[in-house]
């Protein structure tokens, strides 16, 4: 048993974020389910753009590359959709197995609308028809026009991957969405099957904020640079814990509690952004220090194959919260500003998701050309 599967034992689900044709065709997805206990998969345009530059879609792209009327997007959804379909296939007795706790395939809408209400919603539901698997989730981000459609989709039985998210206000307002969408579900529907996630993002928050702390230290001297120093890597893994709180909270609220004798499934927290960005850190310190019930940790491949050969395990969400409380405190009295910083992440976050997107456009215009002309 290496410490991947250790982390089923805590109530952790483990998901691979990483998506790629040749793992869906060569047994590799299978593989890391029955070796390493992943349970789920997320994926983006950047993964996706990457896969591109080498020949495993040309195949697909040739197929389409003919048609010159499709646009490069119509022909990233259609391959999309094609690995999305066969990822929740093989998925799918992890689904059952689990009575649909786990088994899901993220698919997001595109980072153009994250500012566009109606149109994330028409485009949710658009996707979800297309994919047409129970075990698809969809990726909305945790904005502000994010949150009225988070409550729609779940309300319509469309299962949400909220992403995006840093702050804990924003996720008590995207947790907020979630239990409305259920409770307008619970009057007309069955609720038993309707799943999400809030994908909370946690090393770039370490990152932007060491940035500050690094600057401070340029002109800090005695204690106040050893408390700015004693901060580094730390504000990001107590705002997650403290997220967590929250997360207890409402499972404990009347509220939940009414949904859950009607079988709702919690929205439960999804840790990403899990690679260490500062080699000063040990390279699989977001994944140590967030392990909890009721959790997922969604890894890239790297932090991935790291944490099985030397992760250790430990109930380590719920440690030292007076601690967690403290550092946040220190933060703010350091003025390093935390919500600045993470309602600002949101935004940067969107721009390179949309640059990402178009990267991935180019390229695929990029392919088309040399296969038609080949």
């Amino acid at each position: 048993m290496t410490p991947l599967n250790e982390l089923a034992a805590h109530g952790q689900s483990v998901w691979l974020d990483y998506l790629r044709r040749n793992m869906l065709t060569d047994g590799g997805l299978e593989k890391l389910i029955e070796n390493d206990g992943v349970v789920g998969l997320t994926s983006n345009p950047t993964i996706f753009e990457k896969a591109l530059a080498g020949n495993e879609y040309d195949d697909s792209l040739r197929r389409y590359a003919a048609d010159q009327k499709l646009e490069p997007a119509v022909i990233f959804e259609k391959i999309a959709v094609e690995d999305i379909r066969r990822a929740t296939e093989i998925l799918e007795p992890v689904y059952r197995k689990t009575g649909h706790v786990d088994g899901y395939v993220s698919l997001e809408v595109s980072p153009a609308l994250a500012n566009d209400t109606n149109g994330t919603i028409a485009e949710a539901r658009r996707l979800w028809g297309e994919v047409g698997r129970p075990n698809l989730m969809i990726k909305v981000p945790g904005t502000p026009s994010g949150v009225p459609a988070i409550r729609q989709l779940i309300s319509e039985g469309i299962n949400v991957n909220v992403t995006l998210l840093f702050g804990r206000k924003t996720y008590e307002a995207v947790a907020d969405a979630h239990l409305s969408g259920l409770e307008a579900r619970a009057d007309k529907a069955d609720i038993r099957t309707v799943a999400g996630v809030a994908s909370f993002f946690v090393s770039r928050i370490d990152t932007a904020i060491d940035k500050k702390i690094d600057e401070r230290l340029k002109s800090a001297e005695g204690e106040k640079a050893a408390l700015l120093r004693a901060l580094r890597g730390k504000v990001a893994i107590a705002n997650a814990k403290l997220a967590y709180v929250i997360y207890q909270q409402i499972i404990g609220s009347a509220r939940w509690r009414k949904l859950a004798t009607k079988g709702a499934l919690p929205q439960r927290l999804l840790w990403a952004s899990t690679s260490t960005k500062d080699p000063a850190y040990r390279d699989v310190l977001y994944v140590e220090e967030l392990v909890g019930r009721d959790t997922i940790d969604t890894m890239p491949v790297a932090t991935l194959e790291a944490f099985r050969e030397h992760g250790r395990v430990r109930d380590s969400l719920t440690e030292d919260l007076p601690g967690a409380r403290h550092v946040l405190e220190q933060a703010e009295e350091l003025g390093l500003d935390l919500d600045g910083v993470t309602d600002q992440l949101v935004v940067d976050g969107v721009r390179l998701f949309a640059e990402s997107f178009d990267k991935l456009l180019a390229k695929v215009r990029e392919k088309r050309a040399a296969l038609v002309h080949h």
